[in-house]
């Protein structure tokens, strides 16, 4: 686990990245087997340069996430698998029920909200 200084303002850019809050201790952090390289700017001055590689942990180490690349698949907090080949970004009457039941329809309306309100 490697902890991060994240100012208020940019708390959900960190957690959008992957970055988890530790509310016992009040601080960001990085979970184990995630990349470093995203979370440069918030890595405390002390840290180590992060490198391409996950974190190493102790024992047996956690998958990392992908980015979006064609022909990778994008795992993250709203990942949905669609049953058939459409854009989850335009209006879909066959996977509209099931994108608004796995939370991942009210997570684009949130986003394009926050986009929009910061001028995106």
């Amino acid at each position: 686990m490697t902890k991060l200084q994240v100012p208020y303002a940019e708390k959900d850019a960190a957690k959008a990245l992957g970055a988890r809050w530790d509310s016992k201790n009040k601080t960001w952090y990085v979970p184990p087997g995630t990349l470093l390289t995203p979370f440069e700017k918030w890595l405390p001055a002390d840290a180590a340069t992060p490198s391409d590689k996950p974190e190493k942990t102790a024992g047996k180490a956690a998958p990392a996430k992908v980015d979006s690349y064609i022909g990778k698949t994008v795992v993250g907090a709203h990942y949905f698998k669609l049953e058939h080949d459409c854009n989850p970004l335009e209006d879909c009457e066959i996977c509209r029920p099931a994108l608004e039941a796995s939370g991942w329809a009210e997570a684009k309306r949130a986003a394009l909200q926050a986009a929009t309100a910061r001028g995106g």
